[in-house]
């Protein structure tokens, strides 16, 4: 079977480096961003395409990696104006589950596949390829597709058809959500209480309470910088997502709030674990 030749649009945070190991990996890439300079790294061994028309022809198999709706929504009308028959689309994206079943019933009636395989992961898995992959969509589209999503993370999920990853996406973010602020809202307590925000840290990730997401979020924290390796913007999205497709819990309408707040106050560009500074400031 010949090499299948993969193309790739969207170089963000999260959307270079997945892009960077298929590159190492060896597959033949070909890559496109509306902001062409981060494509430059892209020349020496892959293909860069000013235009998405080009990249569709050149390619079998298109990885898609975008901010929100209105990204992806703008991005796959130009992709249906191509010819797709036989191609496989696979969007990583975090978006609603209505986007996601929209565009993959527009792109079957093109008669091309389409996965949706949004990650749990930030900016280190990606580039370690480490994520772990929720993927929804026919069995067959996964075979095909699973020589490239294993160098893109450690786990890959089949949770069922079109939908079914995003859904997953939405509910492993909301559990994160709360996570975060719950584990801001500690420390600006125990610092109340006269406990060393350090100590505090090591007693939880040292405990029962401790967690992957309250270690990772610990160097931020000790060093009170908030670098984002995920936007707190990006968070408050997937909360509003999270709660228009269902999650009309006791926390939603809190946790909304927090996090618009927090926007609001000029905190949505750094790190969700930022947070911290809204809740010190504005807390009484």
């Amino acid at each position: 079977m010949n090499e299948e030749k993969l193309g790739f649009i969207g170089l963000g945070n999260m959307g270079y480096p997945m892009a960077k190991n298929l590159e190492k990996a060896g597959f033949p890439l070909s890559v496109f961003n509306r902001t062409a300079e981060k494509a430059e790294d892209f020349k020496q061994l892959s293909t860069v395409y000013s235009g998405i028309p080009d990249l569709i022809a050149g390619s079998d198999i298109i990885f898609t990696m975008l901010t929100d709706d209105n990204a992806l929504q703008s991005v796959y009308e130009e992709i249906l104006r191509q010819k797709l028959e036989g191609k496989l689309f696979i969007d990583m994206s975090t978006v609603s589950p209505g986007a996601t079943k929209e565009i993959s019933a527009a792109v079957k009636i093109k008669e091309a596949g389409f996965i949706d395989a949004p990650v749990a992961g930030s900016t280190v898995p990606a580039a370690e390829g480490t994520l772990i992959i929720m993927a929804g969509g026919e069995e067959k589209d996964l075979q095909r597709a699973m020589p490239y999503l294993q160098k893109l993370g450690k786990s890959v999920r089949h949770l069922g058809g079109n939908g079914k990853g995003i859904a997953a996406k939405l509910s492993v973010n909301y559990f994160l959500s709360t996570l975060y602020q719950g584990l801001a809202e500690t420390i600006v307590l125990s610092e109340k209480l006269g406990i060393g925000r350090q100590e505090m840290l090591e007693i939880i990730n040292e405990s029962a309470s401790g967690s992957g997401a309250t270690r990772v979020k610990t160097p931020l924290l000790v060093k009170d910088q908030y670098d984002p390796a995920f936007a707190l913007d990006l968070m408050l999205k997937d909360v509003l997502l999270a709660r228009n497709a269902g999650a009309d819990l006791p926390l939603s309408e809190i946790l909304i709030r927090t996090y618009q707040s927090a926007h609001d106050a000029g905190f949505g560009k750094e790190d969700v674990i930022g947070i911290i500074n809204y809740l010190k400031k504005y807390s009484t």
